[in-house]
Formats: structure tokens, sequence, C-alpha cells
């Protein structure tokens, strides 16, 4: 069964005021979804934010298993190194390897396996291939109806 992701929290599509934040992630949890989520370290504290640290959250909140964790800074990346969360980082690569093993596909890549997740497939992927593992959308609720992968 495909797993659907909601991009950093987004269900019902993009909120700039919302995402990101521990409320909307949770919602998103309680809603059936797993999360990605921008993270960064500073100073010794986690903050959530796409461009900035924006909601300070502790490492407890960080372990639940339904996150993806995108670090945005090497703070983030050698402080979560050693531990067994679900992680990643990027810099506009096409394709990278989450610490879960799991390939993470930059929007418009081709590519789909049982190891895939297809990043925002609204952005010009006409067909979500059946054959991901996941993807990862600001539309989860509609790519649920559309495929009741879940």
């Amino acid at each position: 069964m495909m797993k659907i992701i909601a991009h950093r929290g987004n269900i019902y599509g993009p909120n700039k005021e919302r995402e990101n934040s521990p409320e909307y992630i949770e919602e998103a949890i309680v809603n059936g979804y797993d999360v990605e989520v921008d993270l960064r370290y500073i100073d010794g504290g986690f903050y959530l934010g796409h461009d900035s640290a924006k909601y300070k959250v502790d490492f407890k909140f960080l372990s639940k298993t339904e996150l993806w964790i995108h670090c945005k800074n090497f703070g983030a990346l050698n402080y979560l190194i050693d531990s067994d969360l679900n992680y990643f980082y990027h810099d506009g690569d096409n394709y990278t390897l989450t610490s879960h093993n799991f390939i993470w596909c930059y929007p418009r890549m081709i590519g789909a396996s049982m190891n895939t997740v297809c990043v925002l497939p609204e952005w010009g992927v006409d067909e979500v291939d059946e054959s991901h593992f996941a993807i990862c959308t600001d539309f989860a609720d509609d790519y649920y109806d559309k495929t009741n992968f879940i």
C-alpha cells in the first residue's frame, strides 16, 4: 500500500501560516498521514520551519514514527546521525537517500520503486505510479481520495 506524506503538515493545500507548526503536524498525524518536516538545530535547540527557525520542539516530538525529517542545516544532520529517526538532507539534488534507506525524489524526477518517495507530484507528474513506496504532497487529502492507497 502506498503511503501518503503530508508535506510540512499540509493536507488540503499549502498553508504558509501553519505549515511546520507542531499543532498542524499533529493534526495531519491524527488524520492518518505521515508528515515531512523541516528541521534546524541551532544553539542547542531544535526548530521547525522551512525558511527560518520558527517553532521550537524537543527530541521527543521529533521521535514520532510518522515524521520524515528534512534537515535544513548541518547541525540538524549531525545531531541526528546517531539516532533511529527517519531523516535526510538535500539541497536541490535530484535524489537523496533517507536514513531509513528510501530514495527521496526531487519533484518531476522519474523513478519509481518500492523504495522511492515521489515528492510534490502536483508539480507536474500526470499520474502517480503505484510502485512508489510513498508520495509527499501538499494535497494529502486529495491524493487519498483519488488513490485510497493508505
